[in-house]
């Protein structure tokens, strides 16, 4: 049976004159190799299995290519675009472009195998929550959108037959589709006329849809950040409120909810500090996640599926927390208006390997081998100091190139599967230690001699004036105390009796054995 080639990592960097494609590490002669360089665009974008290559370029076209062999594979012109996006497999582009009436169906679907628009719809504004408008499960099995009061399922198999049911949910603001599988949906709905905000789980099967499968309601919630598990049996849900009641923070309160699908758990998650939260993560197999909470010096805690604390990593000027795709490492950091700590752990051995910095971090992300954990400082968010920086998995700097303007840094990704196990990596790691010089050795006679020839110095007295040296006599005479470093007249007397009593004692033990 012929074994599999180990994948090579790929690096998509976007600067100012374009995007090139690296090959990532390790590199040789401490350089990456260019594949492709400097193709002019205003945005790039690898789709979620790292199959294909959408490029938007000035002039309104979207292409795209095969990330292999970067070949095109289709060119499709789309008139006033304002954005665009691909699905996980690369099987489709959405687009969203200016309109001037509602009568325009501004979003629309194309095939990227034909090049035909599959399916239009009008949306009225574009946001972080209703973009994209068309959400898929990570095999594109299940396809859905949400509009006024509902959800509507699509059919991606063939998007032309348009909704084929939908979901009724009064008031919905937003809706999370289960990435693997896509069989569940939560919907958020926000307050309204009194009544609390509340998220909702339901099945995608058209029969179960008739009931949630869990239901959480809140006060004082602006919005929420949905996180699905792989696996689609639990959800994370961040609460968020534009004001903190207690004053204590002046960007609102956060609190973190945990719902499951079989309904074994609804509730808040048992953080051990006040404050925020910062980030919550799953893990890549979903058994476990981690959240960094409460006021800095924020503490890092990791549960099970069950909301049991399984580890505590400490306490620091933290923010986020990156798993390691092998699920053996984990980086948590303190990024944004935070000075750039990081630490790396060793999950399964419950240790830290080393504290390192990367200052003014906009990104970050671990390569799909899990070897390598890469930060990026880009624009616009940080018109300066634009760079990118490679750990190894134990934290030290690996790789490091600064740029005049860089927009992006993305890994490809690759199925983790695909490389090999790194438990030989964090063994040599566990192993590095400071050795002791060697007894006899010239270290250790050279400190010998150090120690012979400077003896350690009497620790000087505390400096007292004159005046209060004449105090302490005074006082000595009408108070019979002793000044400092001298014995009363009562002590030395005291001490002169028990010297005497001594003295008998061994006089008459001396006798008694005589």
């Amino acid at each position: 049976m012929a074994v599999a080639e180990t994948p090579h990592l790929e690096i998509l960097v976007r600067g100012a004159e374009g995007f090139s494609i690296w090959n990532g590490p390790p590199f040789s002669d401490g350089k990456p190799n260019v594949k492709h360089d400097n193709v002019h665009c205003t945005s790039v974008k690898y789709s979620d299995n790292g199959s294909r290559i959408m490029v938007v370029s000035s002039d309104s076209i979207v292409s795209i290519y095969d990330a292999r062999s970067f070949a095109e594979i289709r060119s499709i012109p789309v008139p006033n675009l304002l954005a665009a996006s691909i699905s996980p497999n690369g099987t489709y582009v959405q687009t969203f472009q200016k309109s001037t009436s509602s009568q325009d169906k501004n979003v629309s679907i194309w095939s990227i195998a034909t090049g035909d628009s599959v399916y239009q719809v009008f949306q009225k504004s574009m946001t972080k929550s209703t973009w994209p408008s068309l959400q898929f499960s990570s095999d594109e099995a299940v396809g859905c959108r949400f509009a006024t009061n509902e959800i509507q399922f699509l059919d991606p198999m063939d998007l032309s037959k348009g909704i084929i049911h939908r979901l009724r949910v009064p008031g919905i603001a937003s809706f999370e589709l289960s990435k693997s599988p896509g069989s569940y949906v939560a919907a958020f709905v926000p307050e309204s006329k009194g009544m609390p905000a509340n998220v909702q789980i339901f099945s995608c099967l058209k029969e179960l849809q008739n009931q949630p499968v869990a239901r959480k309601s809140f006060f004082r919630c602006s919005s929420v950040l949905l996180k699905w598990n792989c696996g689609s049996t639990g959800l994370l849900v961040v609460v968020q409120s534009d004001v903190d009641k207690t004053n204590q923070s002046y960007y609102g309160e956060s609190k973190l909810n945990y719902l499951t699908t079989d309904g074994a758990y609804e509730g808040l998650v048992p953080l051990r500090k006040e404050g925020p939260v910062h980030d919550a993560q799953w893990s890549f197999s979903g058994k476990e996640f981690a959240v960094v909470y409460g006021y800095v010096p924020a503490m890092v805690t990791i549960f099970d599926r069950k909301c049991n604390p399984l580890l505590e990593l400490g306490s620091g000027p933290y923010n986020t927390i990156r798993w390691n795709p092998k699920g053996k490492f984990i980086c948590v950091a303190g990024f944004g208006n935070l000075p750039g700590d990081m630490a790396f752990w060793d999950y399964t051995k419950k240790v830290k390997l080393r504290d390192t910095k990367a200052e003014l971090s906009v990104t970050s992300e671990w390569s799909p081998d899990g070897r390598y954990f890469m930060t990026a400082t880009t624009a616009p968010r940080l018109q300066v100091d634009n760079g990118i920086k490679i750990f190894l998995h134990n934290g030290s700097l690996h790789f490091k190139k600064m740029f005049d303007r860089l927009f992006q840094a993305d890994w490809k990704y690759e199925s983790p599967d695909k490389f090999g196990d790194i438990s030989e990596l964090s063994d040599s790691v566990g192993s590095m230690k400071l050795e002791e010089p060697a007894k006899g050795s010239k270290t250790s006679q050279t400190s010998k001699g150090a120690t012979v020839a400077n003896p350690p110095v009497q620790k000087p007295a505390a400096y007292r004036p004159p005046h209060s040296k004449a105090a302490a006599a005074i006082q000595a005479e009408l108070l019979g105390v002793a000044p400092p470093g001298e014995m009363s007249k009562n002590a030395l007397k005291n001490k002169k009796k028990r010297e005497k009593q001594r003295e008998k004692k061994a006089a008459s033990s001396a006798v008694d054995e005589s």
